[in-house]
């Protein structure tokens, strides 16, 4: 799968699946910046073909509806949608 990094706090692991297009998707990556925590993410719109079929089957495995913005942590539960209260909680700040 084809991730970006973000760099900062690294004590949680967050992967992000976003659309570049999408509202949500953008104030989440904004807050992970604000709160200065590492996270990696993809823009599923920009990828194809192949790549693009295996990151949504990774995506299903935490959302099958594979609704945006799909925020994973520690590879343990998703938080599904733009919900800051939830995501401040999952990484302890």
């Amino acid at each position: 799968m084809i991730m970006k990094h973000i760099d900062g706090d690294d004590k949680v692991r967050l992967s992000l699946y976003t659309l570049s297009t999408c509202i949500w998707c953008k104030m989440t990556k904004k807050l992970l910046s604000d709160l200065g925590v590492g996270y990696d993410y993809v823009d599923m719109d920009s990828l194809e073909g192949g790549e693009k079929e295996k990151t949504l089957e990774d995506l299903k495995r935490w959302n099958p509806k594979c609704s945006f913005p799909s925020l994973v942590i520690n590879n343990e539960n998703c938080i599904v949608g733009y919900d800051d209260k939830r995501i401040k909680e999952a990484i302890g700040r």
